[in-house]
């Protein structure tokens, strides 16, 4: 399942080709399809186009709802 605001689409691939992709990800300390996004965002910036920055994914557990209507004790 995509991230909000991802797109998602299959994409084939030579086997030797991703096992090299595979091989990169781990030594980077990310997935194949982050370490694919990576490259892709590189060879763009070489070829001059520009991208908007992407907003970091939020991680974590989210926060705390608050009730102002909690007994203290």
């Amino acid at each position: 399942m995509a991230s909000p605001g991802k797109k998602a689409f299959a994409l084939r691939l030579d086997p030797a080709l991703f096992q090299a992709l595979e091989r990169a990800a781990a030594a980077d300390f990310r997935s194949v399809n982050a370490e694919v996004e990576v490259l892709l965002r590189e060879a763009l910036a070489r070829r001059g186009v520009k991208l908007e920055v992407a907003e970091p994914p939020r991680r974590g557990r989210p926060p705390k709802e608050t009730n102002d209507d909690t007994y203290d004790g």
